[in-house]
């Protein structure tokens, strides 16, 4: 049985979810590390993108990605990576470029992967870019919701945490999805570094308060429900190494009380015994339902970035596909851990392999 109803596709076939949010290029120095790296690959991501980029790379629902970018041959290189993920550009908003970057830019992600007990490091170059200076008024959300007829917006605690204008532009988008009748999800996402210089954890948690108010779907990991919004877990003791679904299922419910609109609320869960080895689970609740993804002790991670985002495209597909919260969980925990198996922010599963691992398939050679 569906855990969400979806309003009547539009007439004709188009966007069916669009994700609001930053993107940013990442610099990956691979096997090494940034400061002693000689060169870096390039991949495209941002906490919402790569949910959209998910859902329309492998599992073949039509997504877009609202957000702005600094028309220079910098930006058209993120226009040319995104192009290959199949995302809808078509609420991309193209910033003028003023000849160096002082009014807009590109944001940068320079991040490592880590190994080992070596963890992996993120370093984001990002301030004044074009999307962290977008503000309510930039999107047409009455041509999206309305005349376009999207279905699902997804979007979270990064892009609302750039600025005070993207935390008001995603308020703008939420209310807009809720007045049209669409879905609206969001990722809790807590990132120290946005809120460091920006009113620390006490702005941050009144924020996503606030927020948490006109939201449909609400995802996070472990700390997030934490960080964001204040709720704690009975008997958790920060270092994630003991992580009891019971308890996060109970707290989801604790937060459920307290945002009745949230019909669906999910968490990661992640005991990292090193940057490589990792216990991988996930919990959501519904309707007063609980479930739990079976937990993939000693998961092999080759790149970790992303495999959230993953975990919450793979748990939106089986919520827009009408399946059960049990099977959308696992799903989406199934995706998750597929996505940390190779290089970069988003996903290069299939569906079929997400499939296979949703229902327990080995990693057994396939010819």
């Amino acid at each position: 049985m569906s855990v969400i109803e979806l309003r009547a596709p539009a007439p004709r076939p188009g966007v069916e979810l669009v994700s609001l949010g930053e993107v940013m290029l990442r610099l990956d120095p691979g096997e090494g590390r940034i400061h002693t790296t000689r060169e870096f690959r390039v991949w495209e991501g941002g906490g919402e993108y790569n949910v959209a980029r998910g859902l329309r790379r492998v599992f073949g629902v039509p997504t877009a990605i609202a957000t702005a970018i600094v028309d220079n041959p910098v930006g058209r290189l993120l226009e040319d990576l995104m192009l290959a993920g199949g995302v809808d550009l078509r609420y991309v908003r193209w910033v003028p470029f003023d000849g160096v970057g002082r009014r807009a830019r590109v944001g940068l992600n320079f991040t490592e992967r880590g190994f080992g007990v070596r963890g992996a490091v993120g370093c984001s170059d990002r301030a004044n870019s074009a999307a962290a200076q977008m503000a309510p008024g930039d999107v047409d959300w009455e041509r999206v919701f309305g005349a376009d007829g999207v279905r699902w917006l997804h979007t979270g605690g990064i892009f609302a945490g750039l600025s005070d204008g993207t935390a008001a532009l995603a308020r703008e988008a939420m209310e807009a999805a809720r007045r049209h009748g669409a879905i609206v999800s969001f990722d809790l996402n807590y990132r120290p570094s946005l809120w460091a210089d920006h009113g620390g954890p006490a702005a941050a948690q009144a924020l996503n308060r606030e927020l948490a108010g006109l939201v449909d779907v609400m995802i996070g990991n472990e700390e997030d429900y934490t960080a964001a919004l204040g709720f704690t877990v009975e008997g958790a003791t920060g270092d994630f190494s003991q992580l009891d679904p019971a308890a996060y299922g109970a707290m989801l419910q604790r937060v459920q009380q307290a945002y009745p609109r949230a019909r669906v609320l999910a968490v990661t869960l992640r005991a990292a015994t090193t940057a490589s080895r990792n216990d991988w689970g996930a919990v959501a609740v519904a309707g007063g339902e609980t479930a739990v993804a079976a937990t993939r002790h000693d998961l092999e991670i080759l790149d970790r970035i992303g495999g959230g985002d993953s975990f919450a495209s793979g748990l939106i597909y089986g919520l827009l596909a009408g399946e059960t919260l049990e099977r959308s969980l696992a799903l989406g925990a199934a995706h998750g851990a597929l996505a940390m198996t190779t290089p970069g922010d988003t996903s290069m599963a299939t569906l079929a392999e997400v499939e296979r691992v949703s229902r327990g398939g080995t990693a057994r050679v396939r010819r």
